[in-house]
C-alpha cells in the first residue's frame, strides 16, 4: 500500500511539473499565446506547398510543428521558413513570440512592411528577411534588439533612411541592407560587415556630411584600365563608360558607377584579380576566398541583369574583369563592352565583342547577345577560379587550346574532379563545394542558352538552394558530344600535374575601339 501511495505521489509531482512548463505560455483561459501568434503568422501567409499544414490552432504545444524550434523549457526559440515560396505579409503577432532567438524567412516572396513589433523580441540574435519583397521603412524599433548579431534585409524594396537606432546595437557581426531603395545618411553602425551596395541614394555617414551618393561598400562597376597600383602617386585616371540607346537614367547609372570607381581608385582600395597571378603581390587565394569571389560576382551580375533600369548585359565576364577590395569582396569591372538591354530589339550586332574562351557559342555564331551570354561567361569564370587558369591557358599541348570546358566535363563524368583544382591550394578545398561549383559551371555553359539558368538562379544554387533539382533536370537534356581530351597531357596548373608550361597565351580581345 505504501509503495502504491509513493508511486501516486511521484506521478502527481510529474503532472504538476509538466503542467508548469505548458502553462508558462497559457492564458488564464488555457490559450497558448505562442500558438495564437504562430497561427496569425500562418493566416497572413500564402503557402502553396503546404509546409505549414501541421500548424493546428487546436494544439497547445507548437514545438512539434514543422519549421518551429523550441527551447528545453518549451518556448518557441526559432522560426525557420527559408526558400518555401511563401507570399503574403508578415503578421505583427510575431512580436508576441518573446523567446525567439532566430527568424529565418529569406528567399520567399513576402511583401508589406516589416512589423515594428519585432523590436519587442529581446532575445533575438538572427533576423534574416532577405530576398523577399518587403517595402516601407526599416522599423526604428530594431535598434531595441540588444542581442542582435546578424541582420539581413538585403534584396527587398525597402525605402527611407537607415534608422539611427541601429547604431546602438553593440554586438552586430553582419548588417546587410544591400539592393533596396534606401536613401539619406548612414548612421555609424559598429558591425564588422556592413553592406549597403545597390542603394544609389545612400549618402555617407552623418559625421562626414558627405551626401554625394558614395557609400562605404559601393558596387563599383569600373571600366578597364583602373588597375590598382602600388605607387599611390599615379595621377592617371581613365573612365570608360558604355553608352547605349537609352540616355537619361542609363547615362546616370553608368556615369555614377564610373565615378565610384575613380573614387575607390584614388583611395587605392581596389586590386585586380587575375587567375594567372592570383592577386598581384599577394599569396594565392584560398578556397574560401575563391568561393566568396564567385558569390560576389554572381550578385553583381544579378544586379545588372535584374535590378538595373535599364538592364545591362556585360558581355565580357572573365576573371581579369573582377576586382577585389581590401576584404576580398568582388566587384564587376570593365564596362567597355557593356550593352543596355532593350527587349524591343533583337540584340544582334555585326561585331562580336568579348574574350575568346568566354564567348557563348550563340553569340559567336549569330551575333545575338542576351543575359544568357553573361551566364556562359560566368560559368567559365567559375572554372577559372577552380583551376587557377585562364580559359585560353588551359594546357601545354597545342590540341588543348580552348577546350577547358570539354576537359571539365570529361573529368566530371569520370569522377576525377580533384584533378581540376589549382595545385597552389595544396589540397585545401571543400570537396562537396567543388562538386557543387563544377555543376553550377556546367549548367551555366550549356550549349543552348534556353537551358542555362538566370543569374538569380545561379546565385541561389551557389548559396545551396535548388542545385540538385536543376542538375537532375539538365541530365535529361541531350548535349553535343564531347571532343576527346588527351589524358596523357593534362594542364600544368591542376593538382598532381606537371609544372612546366610550353604554351603561354594571352586572351584575345574581339572588341572594337572603345
Amino acid at each position: 500500500m505504501e509503495i502504491k501511495n509513493l508511486m501516486l505521489f511521484r506521478l502527481g509531482l510529474l503532472i504538476l511539473a509538466l503542467n508548469g512548463v505548458s502553462s508558462a505560455t497559457l492564458s488564464p483561459t488555457g490559450i497558448n499565446y505562442e500558438v495564437v501568434a504562430l497561427m496569425a503568422i500562418k493566416l497572413n501567409l500564402r503557402d502553396p506547398y503546404n509546409v505549414l499544414e501541421n500548424w493546428d490552432s487546436n494544439s497547445v504545444d507548437p514545438c512539434s510543428w514543422r519549421m518551429v524550434t523550441c527551447t528545453a523549457d518549451g518556448y518557441v526559440s526559432a522560426l525557420g521558413l527559408p526558400s518555401q515560396s511563401l507570399s503574403g505579409t508578415l503578421s505583427t503577432s510575431i512580436g508576441n513570440l518573446s523567446y525567439l532567438q532566430s527568424v529565418l524567412l529569406q528567399n520567399n516572396a513576402i511583401s508589406g512592411s516589416i512589423p515594428a513589433t519585432i523590436g519587442k523580441l529581446e532575445k533575438l540574435g538572427t533576423l534574416d528577411l532577405s530576398n523577399n519583397t518587403f517595402s516601407g521603412e526599416i522599423p526604428a524599433s530594431l535598434g531595441d534588439l540588444k542581442n542582435l548579431n546578424y541582420l539581413r534585409l538585403n534584396n527587398n524594396s525597402l525605402t527611407g533612411a537607415c534608422p539611427e537606432s541601429l547604431s546602438k546595437i553593440g554586438g552586430l557581426s553582419l548588417v546587410d541592407l544591400s539592393f533596396n531603395n534606401l536613401s539619406g545618411s548612414l548612421p555609424k553602425i559598429s558591425a564588422r560587415t556592413f553592406k549597403v551596395v545597390g542603394n544609389p541614394l545612400i549618402c555617407g555617414p552623418k559625421a562626414s556630411n558627405n551626401c554625394s551618393a558614395f557609400f562605404p561598400e559601393p558596387l563599383s562597376l569600373p571600366p578597364d584600365g583602373l588597375k590598382a597600383q602600388s605607387d599611390s602617386g599615379s595621377k592617371g585616371h581613365h573612365v570608360a563608360v558604355a553608352f547605349g540607346a537609352s540616355f537619361g537614367a542609363a547615362f546616370f547609372i553608368i556615369l555614377f558607377m564610373g565615378l565610384l570607381v575613380w573614387w575607390r581608385y584614388r583611395r587605392n582600395q581596389q586590386i585586380f584579380f587575375d587567375v594567372n597571378d592570383n592577386i598581384h603581390g599577394r599569396p594565392a587565394l584560398d578556397w574560401t576566398r575563391r568561393k566568396r569571389i564567385s558569390l560576389g560576382t554572381a550578385r553583381g551580375l544579378v544586379y545588372l541583369h535584374e535590378q538595373c533600369d535599364p538592364k545591362i548585359i556585360h558581355r565580357d565576364v572573365k576573371a581579369a574583369n573582377i576586382l577585389l577590395d581590401e576584404d576580398f569582396e568582388a566587384v564587376v569591372g570593365d564596362f567597355g563592352l557593356a550593352k543596355l538591354l532593350d527587349h524591343r530589339d533583337s540584340h544582334v550586332t555585326t561585331a562580336v565583342r568579348g574574350t575568346v574562351g568566354h564567348i557563348a557559342p550563340e553569340y559567336l555564331s549569330t551575333g545575338q547577345s542576351s543575359e544568357k551570354t553573361d551566364v556562359f561567361g560566368f560559368g567559365i569564370l567559375l572554372l577559372e577560379l577552380i583551376t587557377g587558369q585562364k580559359a585560353l591557358d588551359f594546357g601545354r599541348a597545342a590540341n588543348q587550346k580552348g577546350v577547358m570546358l570539354d576537359w571539365v566535363k570529361k573529368l566530371h563524368q569520370d569522377g576525377k574532379l580533384s584533378l581540376l583544382v589549382d595545385k597552389d591550394l595544396k589540397g585545401n578545398f571543400d570537396r562537396i563545394e567543388l562538386e557543387e561549383m563544377v555543376q553550377v559551371a556546367l549548367l551555366c555553359t550549356q550549349f543552348n542558352p534556353l537551358h542555362r539558368p538566370r543569374m538569380s538562379e545561379v546565385l541561389r544554387m551557389l548559396e545551396g538552394d535548388g542545385l540538385a533539382e536543376k542538375w537532375e533536370a539538365s541530365q535529361m537534356i541531350k548535349t553535343p558530344k564531347l571532343r576527346s581530351c588527351d589524358n596523357d597531357n593534362p594542364p600544368q596548373r591542376y593538382s598532381d600535374f606537371i609544372e612546366e608550361s610550353s604554351l603561354v597565351l594571352e586572351a584575345m580581345e574581339l572588341s572594337g575601339p572603345r
